[in-house]
């Protein structure tokens, strides 16, 4: 092969490659937005740090785990607990985003 076709081979393969690897480090910054999203609803009411408001009026979620954040959400959804607002909040979420929540918001065990 000749020198002179060479480099645009060079460039086109790096290009090829930059946009394969471009494409999947959005999809997974697109994945990551998308869970953080979720989990950032939960911060009006219980706070960025989960810890509630002082008053008790929200429960601080920061001391849950993943397991124990999903089963309250989950019962929250189904109407076995009840509360104020959760009820209706859990509601408006399918099974597959529940998990999402708990699993960004849950103590990590």
């Amino acid at each position: 092969m000749q020198v002179k076709y060479l480099k645009p081979i060079l460039v086109a393969s790096a290009m090829v490659g930059l946009s394969q690897w471009s494409g999947l480090s959005m999809a997974q910054t697109a994945d990551q937005l998308y869970k953080r999203s979720l989990s950032a609803t939960c911060a009006n009411c219980h706070g960025t740090d989960g810890k509630g408001v002082v008053d008790g009026g929200m429960p601080l979620i920061n001391n849950l785990t993943s397991e124990q954040m999903l089963a309250k959400l989950k019962a929250y959804k189904s109407g076995a607990l009840e509360g104020t607002i959760m009820p209706q909040l859990a509601k408006g979420y399918t099974d597959e985003q529940l998990t999402t929540i708990a699993n960004q918001l849950g103590k990590k065990q």
